[in-house]
């Protein structure tokens, strides 16, 4: 697959925190990914593989980031709460 370019515009102040053409590149290109993923619009899997990364790094890199791998609704973490202890009184 070929790749796509894009002119990305900057101010030069960010210069001075050490980007250069081959960091901006990098991060927006883990930004794009991070958000699709976010989004739910691709699994940790295809996001791991568009970075190059293995999944166990990608998932290394949402720690890293602040972003959870598994986003409950409330609804959804109530649900799991009654369902851990229901399992203990069944012991």
């Amino acid at each position: 697959m070929a790749e796509v370019t894009f002119e990305v515009k900057l101010p030069p102040d960010l210069l001075r925190f050490g980007y250069d053409q081959a960091r901006v590149q990098n991060n927006v290109k883990e930004w794009l990914v991070l958000s699709l993923f976010t989004d739910n619009l691709i699994s940790s899997g295809k996001a791991a593989k568009l970075l190059g990364i293995s999944r166990v790094e990608f998932l290394a890199l949402l720690r890293k980031r602040g972003i959870a791998y598994i986003d409950y609704s409330s609804q959804e973490l109530e649900d799991e709460f009654v369902a851990v202890e229901n399992m203990k009184l069944d012991e």
